[in-house]
């Protein structure tokens, strides 16, 4: 029973947890590409990856929090401008071979020897070189505070003031994308979703606004990358093709082309993946069952159980929790 108690506070703790705000600020970023203009990006975690290593090295340097910031969403600005301006008059796919590509290279030349001594090569940028600027933010006092069974420092990289900066950003970016999503600006991505051609009929340059979309979703996608290495580190193989998955996988679960999707479907993702995670894991140390499933090869079957859920997902039920099935679907010109 105790050890069932210790699994469930693990797994609602994931509710509240910086990671899950990461994921849910980048899915926010995806849904504007994907659930509002039918943009296919496959690689988010490149924008993340920039966002992240903007703000850390700019405050290794010295500088302060908001230019951090600043330049995080500058960089993923770049990269979607770098991305963009060359594929977007073309079909849709290739902007997906495109995205996908260029992540992987932004994760190569994280790992390269050349820029080592910015981005801290393959070992990645530790946190101790940029997160004191941050605490010191935090108007929160020493100590630890408990909300049920949940208790945390006040401050520090796993504490209050980091959930709460994360999903305070997070609650101000969706407050942004709602407003812009209910404006005639909004009007016209749906509608490039779904015939581009009427909308183009009617004068309005198609290109150009898909290049705003992909310019906002990825500084947005940036932001969410800053989130996910303030309470860790920047490392580039954590920021790679496993992570844009599972941006997808939170925002076909939530609901694409929703305000609220990629909120809920980090939640729930999160919080049955350190349930799945934690279970098997006490499954396998407390029973036979570690015989042939190791605790070590929890992570290997937990991406795999992933894998399978995005494809249900695509398959199965598209729209998400949240999603209306006959405003999306699958379809690429």
């Amino acid at each position: 029973m105790e050890e069932f108690l210790r699994i469930l506070t693990l797994s609602v703790g994931e509710i509240l947890a910086p990671t899950t705000a990461a994921y849910a600020m980048a899915a926010i970023g995806l849904n504007l590409h994907f659930g509002y203009t039918g943009l296919l990006n496959m690689g988010q975690a490149g924008f993340m990856l920039l966002g992240a290593y903007g703000f850390g090295i700019t405050l290794t340097l010295g500088g302060p929090i908001w230019l951090a910031l600043l330049i995080a969403i500058a960089a993923g600005v770049v990269f979607a401008l770098i991305l963009g301006m060359p594929t977007l008059q073309l079909r849709g796919d290739y902007l997906a071979i495109v995205t996908i590509s260029a992540a992987e290279i932004v994760r190569w030349f994280g790992r390269s020897t050349l820029w080592q001594e910015w981005t801290g090569g393959a070992s990645g940028l530790q946190g101790r070189y940029y997160k004191d600027p941050f605490h010191a933010l935090s108007p929160l006092p020493e100590g630890r505070w408990a909300l049920g069974p949940l208790e945390y420092i006040n401050t520090g990289s796993d504490s209050w003031f980091t959930r709460i900066f994360a999903w305070g950003l997070v609650a101000l970016v969706l407050l942004f994308v709602w407003l812009i999503t209910r404006s005639p600006w909004g009007r016209v991505l749906k509608g490039i979703r779904e015939d581009e051609d009427a909308v183009r009929a009617l004068g309005k340059n198609v290109y150009s606004y898909k290049l705003q979309a992909l310019v906002i979703g990825g500084a947005i996608g940036a932001l969410g990358g800053v989130i996910y290495a303030i309470p860790l580190a920047i490392s580039p193989d954590a920021m790679g093709r496993t992570m844009t998955f599972f941006v997808w996988t939170v925002l076909l679960l939530g609901g694409a082309a929703t305000v609220f999707g990629p909120v809920l479907g980090a939640v729930v993702f999160f919080t049955a993946y350190m349930f799945m995670r934690t279970g098997m894991r006490a499954v396998s140390e407390n029973t036979g069952v570690g015989e042939f499933i190791s605790s070590t090869n929890v992570e290997q079957i937990g991406g795999m159980l992933v894998g399978i859920t995005l494809m249900c997902l695509v398959i199965f039920r598209p729209q998400g929790i949240l999603g209306n099935k006959k405003e999306l679907a699958f379809n690429v010109r």
